[in-house]
């Protein structure tokens, strides 16, 4: 075994195993941003955000929001640092939100969560040295999807009081955009099935769309990257939406988005791809 496939193992295990990012986190940074953490964009414990700045304010700069995946059913804000990091040492403002989570809560409840965790961004973009007009959603995997639905499905922003349009972009990481019937044990309880309709599929809302980035691992076996990546980027694209997508040549599920962190920026052009979207 290679010393960086040994790295590679060791790092990305406990995010493949859901049980955090200890490690990589261990091993960013911690001087190239400033953070806030645990400010609550709503009542319930889990309507929560960290926020991550660049070291020097810069007027008007891009602000992502970020979910994480995890079924619906798990994930921590505080695992995903790697994420915050890397970004806002790159001048873009991050924000990592916690959402509530299945069984507590069903479809469509964590797309509202998300969808405040979005307002309160728009509420305080100016505080934070940013500009409303440059909000970009952001997510992996079941993080993803939240953030395709609210980008694609009016409803969810609406509930807000904003609008999809008033989006910059939005950028997909191996997110299931079309996964009717639902096999995964915990999608199944988030999604009601076998009661789930058709326009829970962000896909079947592919008729105009803020720009967008869709990548996924062309070794992704947890969600099927060319149904949902390559078939909601073909879709957007025949509706007129600017969208970038693609799958990245020997990434999987898990490292598509470890390599966001600085130690395994090797594996994959991630990173690389966000910074150049965002501009």
């Amino acid at each position: 075994m290679t010393r960086r496939a040994g790295l590679m193992g060791l790092l990305t295990a406990p995010l493949a195993a859901c049980s955090g990012a200890g490690l990589l986190n261990a091993l960013v940074p911690s001087s190239t941003y400033r953070s806030r953490e645990g400010v609550a964009y709503g009542a319930d414990p889990r309507q929560r955000l960290d926020v991550y700045l660049p070291l020097e304010n810069k007027a008007g700069m891009p602000l992502v929001v970020f979910f994480y995946g995890g079924s619906w059913s798990s994930g921590e804000r505080a695992d995903y640092r790697f994420v915050g990091e890397a970004l806002a040492s790159h001048g873009v403002a991050t924000l990592i939100a916690d959402y509530r989570l299945s069984p507590q809560v069903r479809y469509p409840v964590f797309l509202q969560d998300c969808s405040q965790a979005v307002k309160w961004a728009f509420d305080h973009a100016g505080e934070l040295g940013a500009a409303p007009s440059r909000v970009y959603l952001m997510g992996h995997s079941a993080g993803a999807y939240n953030a395709a639905m609210l980008a694609l499905d009016a409803r969810w922003l609406g509930e807000a009081g904003l609008a999809p349009k008033q989006l910059a972009g939005w950028i997909g990481l191996a997110g299931p955009y079309d996964f009717l019937p639902i096999v995964n044990p915990q999608a199944q309880v988030a999604f009601n099935w076998p009661a789930t309709l058709p326009d829970t599929q962000p896909i079947n809302h592919a008729t105009a769309s803020p720009p967008a980035l869709l990548l996924a691992g062309s070794k992704d076996d947890t969600v099927n990257p060319q149904r949902s990546t390559m078939g909601l980027g073909r879709k957007l694209e025949a509706a007129g939406a600017r969208v970038r997508y693609r799958l990245i040549d020997g990434a999987s599920h898990v490292t598509l988005v470890a390599s966001i962190g600085k130690p395994l920026r090797w594996m994959a052009p991630v990173l690389e791809d966000v910074l150049t979207f965002i501009g």
